[in-house]
């Protein structure tokens, strides 16, 4: 019996070392997919939650009712790239997040582009930048 008891203890004891992560959900964030996720996590920041960007320490373009997204072309490279203050996400975005979040920006914030953005589009563009 008392074996028992040491075996259920030191079963009970090494529970919490077998764990993935300490706290609810874990401590590495969710991956963003959805064009949605992708723009909170990534663009949110500078852009603003209305996407009307900012005026502060650096001037950050509005993506709201922006003409220049009629172009997925553009928006593709820009996003790969970046441009003055703004980052190149080439190697922070797969080909399915970017694509998700372009579409998301050309059919929101007043934007009205309906034609789709493919992960082909975007594994594409990023063939022909080699």
């Amino acid at each position: 019996m008392r074996t028992r008891l040491i075996a259920a203890a030191l079963i009970l004891s090494a529970l919490p070392a077998l764990a993935d992560e300490p706290g609810p959900g874990g401590s590495k964030p969710p991956v963003p997919k959805t064009g949605a996720e992708v723009y909170k996590v990534y663009c949110q920041a500078c852009h603003m939650a209305d996407a009307k960007g900012a005026v502060g320490a650096a001037a950050f373009p509005a993506l709201a009712a922006n003409p220049r997204l009629g172009s997925p072309q553009y928006a593709m490279f820009i996003i790969e790239n970046g441009k003055a203050a703004m980052p190149g996400f080439k190697g922070s975005l797969t080909p399915a997040q970017e694509a998700a979040l372009i579409g998301y920006l050309r059919t929101h914030f007043g934007n009205s582009y309906p034609e789709p953005v493919t992960v082909a589009d975007v594994e594409a563009m990023r063939k022909a930048a080699r």
